[in-house]
């Protein structure tokens, strides 16, 4: 599978591996990422909620990232998979410390961390449905993805709309550096983003 846009290191073999040895507690990780995916376009929105584009966009991310949200836990009640916390890997928490504290800074940060995860994602949700073998996640995991590169689409665009572009792609560079680090290693426990 190519680079995707923005990722400077595809995904390795190992993370598929571990991923399709473990598809419940990929699944029910998938869970919580929906849930904090929505989370994240709604605290934008609280932090920003005078930037009328950004909360016109981040409210159809919202929205959508419930829905899939609620569309994976009908899979993991239909699996016979209850709905349990998950120590999450460093991923999400050692990105967001590269976000700079100081606005304007902070809001650019915080698009291009948000828009790499999506990324990330949406590679990562591709190789699911090409690989697992279960057809019905498989089929889930494809429906997902173009929404997936919306997403991380629609978090370049606003960045762009805000910020010089010869800035933002700079910051992106060093930001997505820094993604690629983190997944340099593989977490030990299974993740969509370990």
């Amino acid at each position: 599978m190519p680079t995707i846009r923005f990722l400077q290191q595809p995904t390795s073999s190992a993370w598929l591996e571990q991923a399709l040895a473990n598809l419940d507690i990929v699944l029910l990780d998938h869970s919580h990422c929906e849930r904090k995916a929505a989370g994240v376009a709604l605290n934008l929105m609280f932090r920003y909620p005078s930037s009328a584009k950004l909360v016109r966009s981040l409210t159809a991310i919202a929205q959508e990232e419930l829905q899939h949200f609620e569309q994976v836990n009908q899979i993991l009640e239909r699996r016979g998979i209850p709905l349990a916390p998950l120590v999450p890997p460093p991923y999400g928490a050692t990105l967001n410390q590269q976000i700079r504290r100081d606005e304007p800074a902070r809001m650019l940060d915080a698009l291009l961390v948000s828009g790499l995860i999506e990324a990330r994602s949406h590679e990562r949700l591709g190789l699911l449905s090409e690989h697992c073998p279960d057809r019905e996640l498989a089929k889930f995991y494809r429906s997902l993805m173009a929404s997936e590169a919306r997403h991380y689409g629609a978090y370049w665009t606003l960045a762009d709309t805000y910020y010089e572009r010869s800035a933002l792609v700079e910051r992106l560079e060093t930001l997505a550096q820094a993604e690629s680090e983190i997944l340099s290693t593989l977490h030990p426990h299974p993740r969509i983003h370990s």
